[in-house]
């Protein structure tokens, strides 16, 4: 297979990144297979998302090219990273008693075309155990108390050290992760929210959705921070409601909407298409 790497950056907006960027390519011999970025005019900031690949001649090792880009990134004081497009982010889920957005993102993960490689599954409860050792994936059981909430933080973190993790999923993982929690995980925890945030935020979403008559209802896959449901938004879906339908018919209805909408987000995220901009995302699809 050949070399195909993908190049992400962000800085502050001025004349001469984007012919910077691509003579650097040129000089490296490569070829762009896809290139995108923007401009957010409100506060000057420049994000880009370029892939390339061999062109005249094969490219070095990644280290060499992230090496040989230092000069430009210096330049512009660029936030950037370099990823080997054949490499799949590792994944951990984690899931309490809701098991649908599990079961959908196991039955994609077991398509070799999806983007990441999921590495287990933690849960507060055991649940889903046997259905995730169909898969051949390890789940690991953690209760949570109040008492015990870091210590069980603490694990989780083991696990992504040791298995060398990428990003968690929160797939209805029924429990607020602490602040140092979000901290360590900063861009790296994606949690899907049953409402079109930022209407209906923390416990029972779509009661407070009925309460209130809405018309359409949605899920919001957003980044994990410490402040509860306001993580930068990366994707939101919606689906109408009409006025004979039940607190209980918008729960499973609502279930479809939270699938694809977190199915949606993780792959963008393994495919290094998301930039933080703030507490927004730019979004490169």
């Amino acid at each position: 297979m050949k070399k195909k790497y993908i190049l992400i950056a962000s800085c502050a907006d001025t004349i001469g990144i984007v012919r910077l960027v691509s003579d650097f390519f040129y000089q490296l011999g490569s070829t762009i297979v896809e290139a995108s970025q923007y401009t957010d005019q409100g506060n000057q900031q420049f994000f880009m998302r370029w892939e390339f690949g061999p062109g005249i001649k094969d490219l070095p090792d990644i280290e060499v090219i992230k090496e040989k880009f230092q000069q430009i990134a210096k330049r512009f004081s660029m936030n950037w990273e370099i990823h080997n497009a054949s490499i799949k982010p590792k994944i951990l889920i984690a899931v309490s008693k809701y098991g649908h957005c599990l079961n959908d993102l196991l039955h994609k993960w077991s398509d070799e075309h999806f983007p990441g490689e999921i590495m287990g599954v933690i849960s507060n409860h055991e649940k889903f155990r046997q259905k995730v050792e169909v898969y051949g994936l390890p789940y690991y059981h953690f209760p949570i108390t109040k008492a015990n909430k870091w210590e069980q933080e603490q694990r989780v973190l083991s696990i992504m050290k040791e298995k060398e993790v990428n990003l968690l999923v929160l797939a209805r993982y029924m429990q607020i992760l602490s602040p140092k929690m979000c901290e360590h995980l900063m861009g790296k925890a994606i949690n899907i929210h049953h409402s079109f945030l930022p209407s209906f935020k923390g416990a029972k979403p779509y009661h407070q959705a009925f309460d209130r008559g809405v018309k359409v209802m949605g899920a919001t896959a957003h980044y994990v921070t410490a402040n509860l449901d306001e993580g930068p938004i990366i994707e939101q879906d919606v689906q109408r409601i009409e006025h004979f339908h039940k607190s209980t018919d918008m729960v499973s209805a609502g279930k479809n909407v939270e699938m694809i909408v977190l199915a949606r987000a993780v792959q963008w995220h393994c495919q290094h298409r998301i930039l933080l901009n703030g507490l927004k995302t730019v979004i490169f699809k």
